[in-house]
């Protein structure tokens, strides 16, 4: 026998007992079969936390647990929310894991791709995933949630765009959205362009293709416009309207409508900006520039900046449109990542109006008050032009309210109450025919016998006349006339194309039926004298807005302008070239060394604070520290509460300074270090 036939006669070993599991203590949870570990992201406002955490998936909740749920679990002894992000075999963590202790609802809001986007531009930004999270998400509504999900729309016919024609590469554009190919873009609207129309037309190419387009714009009143523009070219099962306004439960309805893919096109206001459309195609914003688009809450993004990272990141097409054109987007232009939309020469001169500004040569010689006066003749001729072609006449006003400041009529010494050291202003509104001595802002005491301290002087003037004194003194100038307001307390969303004084504030402009026959810019020196990096770009912008609302000048549309002619936002106004002046305004940054063209970041807190941040942060070695310099006024020795200094790096450089300052915050979390720092990069106001 051989020794082979040897191995095949022994005996079989005795089988061994399989093993038993030891019997579980009654109430005791047992871990999922398959992929028993999930990693949570957890809501706890601490930048070291900043990371996903594992914990076991009960047998019970397998099937609800599924990667982006809410979930809630157990946290340093407390029970806090979470989202689910993905399931695991096995864990990163070594020791013992806590089981989750419920699916609060099995709806997947976060998906891969959203909390991909969260977790850009938490680093983008120097903030945490969670920061980001809250405003991409909104709270969840159970009966909202309950309700059966709509059936997706499609668009299956693609809107005629011919009217992109009258744009330079308007038509490439268009064929590339088409065509679901990316591209990029800063469009110039023309002046009387129906821009809601040509949104929609993008958007429902986007449909067509089968794939999502997402529009942002600053406001209530533009969203309305966009959303009926949509619905006239899409259909109103393929369009949602994203806006705080309508509520909680209506929110987050048509929130879950775009996350579970029922709808193709989305409009919305700033929050949008997160909205989860399937398979996006096309990101737009308009207005850019407008200050309304930066989040105020932490890590503050912008909306142009968001759609610019989930364009690139998704293959997406991304436009940025708008009457005027910001330095932001100048550099888009200048690095070649987006190339312009512009109408031709021969397009502008049929749409723009007439600009003129005041102080000109031939309008100080027929009126040697022309160049001082608030009104000079040329603008109560253009009015009276407007009203007696029977169209309305826009008048845009800086500040709102009646006279919001005075100041000595001799030496221009701002004027203080003699109690409290308040500014003075004059009241108006009701009873305005009266005569009413001038009382201070703050604690409200008349003052009826005022003196300048510094010359003697008891004469005062309005350093600058609010919308309702405005509002009275063209009523009473133009006798008969109606005259309507537009502010803060209530904007008007459009006006009837019928003679009337419409006096505003800044972007609270409302469309005229059929356009203004003219529109005066008034106390343009107040814009331009702000202290503000941005004045001279957002005082254009406001101009081209209002001046874009104004009938062609073949039809007799007017637009004066209440500024010197060399101004350089003038001459861009009066020539209708936005991006001449983006561009003169980029250069200028660019030596001075301002954003866009470098990052900064700005650190706000108390003198310790600030100064300790600084001393542990590991800055780039580019960075330069600009500061500190107080926020407020010192007090009796000497000393600022708050003090706010900027940090500063070439733009390359902008992910690194984003870390490190994350870093520094997470260190100080972990130390619970109770005197708070504001840290916000690219901030708006730097001066």
């Amino acid at each position: 026998m051989t020794s082979s036939d040897a191995l095949w006669d022994l005996p079989a070993p005795p089988k061994r007992a399989a093993a038993k599991r030891p019997p579980s203590r009654k109430g005791q949870q047992k871990p999922a079969e398959h992929d028993p570990v999930a990693r949570v992201v957890v809501d706890v406002p601490l930048a070291h936390l900043d990371r996903t955490f594992d914990y076991q998936v009960p047998d019970k909740l397998d099937a609800d647990a599924v990667p982006g749920c809410r979930v809630r679990v157990r946290f340093a002894g407390q029970l806090v929310d979470g989202f689910l992000v993905e399931r695991a075999s096995t864990a990163e963590h070594k020791g013992r894991l806590a089981f989750l202790e419920r699916v609060t609802s099995p709806e997947p809001v976060l998906s891969p791709t959203l909390y991909a986007l969260a977790r850009r531009v938490a680093d983008h930004y120097g903030g945490t995933l969670m920061d980001v999270l809250r405003l991409a998400i909104p709270p969840r509504h159970a009966k909202a949630e309950s309700e059966p999900a709509r059936e997706r729309a499609e668009v299956t016919e693609a809107p005629p765009v011919t009217a992109w024609q009258r744009y330079q590469f308007g038509e490439s554009f268009t064929d590339a959205v088409r065509a679901a190919r990316q591209a990029h873009a800063v469009w110039q609207a023309l002046p009387g362009e129906d821009w809601p129309a040509r949104l929609a037309e993008l958007a429902a190419l986007a449909a067509a293709s089968g794939r999502g387009a997402l529009l942002v714009v600053p406001d209530h009143r533009d969203l309305t416009r966009v959303h009926d523009a949509c619905v006239r070219v899409a259909g109103a099962g393929a369009v949602v309207a994203l806006s705080a306004d309508t509520g909680p439960a209506e929110r987050y309805r048509r929130w879950l409508a775009v996350s579970r893919g029922a709808v193709p096109i989305v409009v919305g206001t700033r929050a949008a900006m997160f909205a989860p459309v399937a398979d996006p195609g096309l990101f737009v914003v308009w207005d850019d520039g407008d200050d309304l688009h930066a989040d105020p809450h932490m890590p503050y993004p912008q909306v142009r900046d968001v759609l610019a990272l989930r364009a690139h990141a998704q293959g997406a097409s991304f436009v940025a449109g708008g009457f005027a054109r910001t330095a932001e987007a100048q550099l888009l232009v200048e690095t070649r990542w987006a190339h312009p939309i512009t109408g031709s020469r021969d397009e502008l001169r049929k749409a723009a109006p007439r600009v003129t500004p005041v102080g000109e040569d031939f309008d100080v010689a027929r009126d040697e008050a022309a160049r001082v006066a608030r009104l000079p003749s040329v603008a109560f001729e253009a009015a009276r032009q407007s009203l007696a072609a029977g169209a309305p006449v826009l008048v845009q006003v800086p500040r709102r309210g009646y006279v919001p400041a005075l100041a000595c009529a001799q030496c221009r010494t701002p004027a203080h109450c003699r109690r409290c050291a308040g500014p003075l202003g004059l009241p108006g509104g009701a009873g305005a025919d009266v005569a009413h001595p001038p009382s201070c802002r703050w604690c409200g005491t008349p003052e009826a016998h005022f003196r300048c301290p510094a010359c003697g002087s008891a004469r005062l003037r309005a350093v600058v006349v609010g919308a309702k004194r405005t509002a009275e003194e063209l009523g009473r100038a133009f006798p008969g006339v109606p005259v309507r307001t537009s502010g803060a307390r209530e904007v008007l969303a459009t006006v009837p194309g019928r003679p009337a004084l419409v006096v505003c504030t800044p972007g609270a402009e409302p469309v005229a039926e059929g356009g203004y026959g003219a529109a005066l810019l008034l106390d343009g020196w107040a814009l331009l004298g702000r202290q503000d990096l941005r004045a001279a770009e957002e005082t254009l912008r406001r101009w081209m807005a209002a001046a874009a609302l104004v009938r062609p000048s073949s039809v007799g549309g007017r637009v004066v302008v209440g500024a010197e002619a060399p101004l350089a936002p003038v001459q861009a106004l009066v020539r209708w070239d936005p991006a001449w002046h983006a561009e003169r305004e980029l250069a200028e940054r660019r030596e001075l060394g301002f954003p866009p063209v470098v990052r900064m970041a700005s650190v706000e807190g108390t003198p310790e604070a600030v100064a300790a941040l600084l001393a542990e942060t590991e800055l780039p070695p580019s960075a330069e520290v600009l500061g500190p310099v107080p926020l407020t006024e010192p007090d009796e020795e000497g000393r600022s509460e708050r003090e706010r200094a900027l940090i500063r790096v070439p733009r390359g450089e902008g992910r690194a300074l984003a870390s490190c300052l994350a870093a520094v915050q997470a260190v100080r979390a972990a130390r619970k270090e109770t005197a708070a720092v504001r840290i916000q990069l690219d901030p708006l106001a730097l001066i």
